[in-house]
């Protein structure tokens, strides 16, 4: 590879980092200005196309299997690549943000793979941009190590036969990074999250038996899909390893993605690793594309959405279905649930949940699922052990049992549930205290014994949203309007300075939260992601 030319992209508003040199290199800058150069008109092109595939809906109230690629899911033989060694067995697979004492504990918790998250679990500030990438470098090269400051306890990395595959997920294509500019414009950040990354560790990832790996999220159609793979054809000559060396698995979190996975499986087919059940996301995307849908559309209190839900079955069979026929993993969703260290109860009541949740992943085919907490992972992986057994996957479950009709994916009429005042209530506890968060820079948060992250809080301001434009009249008579959701988040306000002091009330981002919140929960003009006006206010 020849000398590069100084990179175009300048770095703005973005106070210097420690080390930062060893990740905003010019050769490294270069990469991610040329991927910005050739990918990012396609890129807008593909969000407007999202913005006309909105009206249709909001037109039709409808969705269905796309005609022009009947031929694709009607040809029996095509599958994707193998799977690479170091992602054959995903049968536990931890997530979370990329900071130094997370990188250790990931890597070290027994999953077989560690989603290293630049999206939702990752509030986008410079330093958690950079640093993340840097930590991610420093624990490829073994150079990475961490004290805690307040309990003086040391973590380090275990040997290498014992860690977990990293399979790294950059910010969906809606969100820029302001910090990095091409001619004045801001440069996606998928872009700089995978530019980074790939271009660092590629090379360095083959050397020690494994690849750059990828989830790709908030994917909404094959054509975005097809963009992913053009970026990975092209990455890959640029540093020249071997075509296929790029694995991507795509988070089927969006309603339209679901009528297209065979779709996307095709269109990254030399590139497909599987496909992942992403379950609060999906649910706001059913919201954000059927919100003036009319009342069949509107959802229960988020925890009545169980997996079990039959909207919800059929769109988890059909991902089985769909990747398995192809020769792809499907991998199932979060356990959510963070340990008690002080109620033993508790924990007893949520481990059960958990254990069911993964048992019934594992027997409906499913080749692993996720958890959010190191604690998690030996039950996940009981679950999967039980009926994998010394097999890594189980690929060869094709389940033709299943047969899923356009109308199934949207049944939502088909749950007994009602919207309740308790858990209007809960939306709004969720959203400021994770939106609070966030604008400190932290986007893994625990709330109530969940780790909850950016998808939780749309769900929350999606339902808040939903239940006053539908009218919803709770079960204690209160109708859902703007002035029961101020006067809900207002007493939470006060319950939280209560609850923590004035002092550390007045030393966080309350106000702000709550006001951020309230914005995108009542306006009429339904903001497509929270993080888009949240990105605005966040500092760093």
């Amino acid at each position: 590879m020849s000398a590069p030319a100084p990179s175009p992209l300048a770095v703005v508003d973005a106070e210097p980092l420690p080390r930062q040199e060893e990740v905003l290199t010019e050769a490294a800058l270069a990469f991610v200005a040329e991927l910005h150069r050739r990918f990012t008109p396609r890129r807008d092109e593909l969000l407007a196309r999202r913005a006309e595939r909105r009206a249709e809906i909001a037109r039709t109230s409808t969705l269905d299997f796309l005609p022009e690629t009947a031929a694709i899911r009607a040809d029996d033989s095509w599958r994707v690549a193998p799977a690479p060694a170091a992602l054959n067995d995903r049968r536990v697979e931890i997530t979370g943000p990329t900071d130094r004492k997370m990188t250790i504990n990931a890597l070290n918790s027994g999953a077989k793979v560690w989603l290293a998250d630049f999206e939702d679990a990752s509030a986008p500030t410079w330093e958690n941009v950079v640093l993340g990438q840097l930590n991610l470098i420093d624990a490829y090269g073994r150079n990475i190590d961490f004290t805690d400051p307040r309990s003086g306890k040391s973590y380090a990395l275990k040997p290498a036969d014992q860690l977990a595959t990293v399979v790294m997920r950059p910010r969906g294509w809606h969100l820029e990074e302001r910090h990095l500019t091409f001619d004045g414009r801001p440069v996606p950040g998928a872009l700089v999250d995978f530019g980074l990354y790939f271009f660092h560790n590629a090379q360095r990832l083959i050397d020690l038996g494994k690849g750059p790996y990828f989830y790709l999220p908030k994917t909404e159609s094959h054509l975005e899909a097809r963009l992913w793979n053009e970026i990975f054809v092209f990455a890959q000559d640029y540093v020249g390893i071997p075509q296929g060396t790029v694995r991507a698995t795509v988070l089927i979190e969006t309603i339209t993605a679901a009528y297209e996975m065979e779709e996307i499986l095709y269109e990254l087919r030399d590139h497909a690793a599987g496909l992942n059940a992403g379950r609060w996301d999906y649910l706001f995307s059913i919201v954000k594309n059927f919100r003036d849908g009319g009342s069949k559309f509107v959802l229960p209190d988020r925890n009545a959405v169980t997996m079990t839900a039959p909207f919800m079955r059929a769109y988890t069979e059909l991902l089985v279905r769909t990747c398995h026929k192809r020769g792809a993993h499907a991998i199932g969703g979060m356990a959510a649930f963070i340990p008690s260290r002080k109620d033993a109860e508790v924990n007893k009541v949520a481990f059960e949940k958990v254990k069911a949740d993964k048992d019934r992943e594992a027997g409906d085919g499913f080749d692993g699922s996720w958890v959010a907490h190191p604690d998690l992972v030996p039950i996940a992986m009981a679950s999967f052990d039980a009926v994998l057994g010394e097999k890594p996957n189980q690929k060869d479950r094709l389940r033709e049992d299943v047969s899923v009709a356009p109308g199934d994916l949207i049944a939502i009429d088909s749950l007994d549930a009602r919207p309740t005042y308790a858990g209007l209530v809960s939306a709004v506890q969720v959203g400021i205290r994770y939106i609070e968060a966030w604008l400190r820079g932290l986007g893994a948060v625990a709330i109530f014994n969940l780790m909850e992250d950016a998808a939780t809080a749309e769900i929350s301001r999606s339902q808040i949203w939903q239940w006053i434009n539908a009218g919803v009249v709770f079960e204690n008579g209160e109708t859902a309007t703007p002035e029961l959701a101020r006067t809900v988040a207002a007493e939470e306000l006060a319950a939280i300075r209560a609850e923590i002091g004035e002092e550390a009330f007045a030393a966080g981002k309350w106000q702000q939260a709550h006001d951020l919140l309230l914005h995108v929960s009542l306006d009429a003009d339904y903001a497509d992601f929270l993080t888009l006006p949240a990105y605005e206010e966040l500092v760093g």
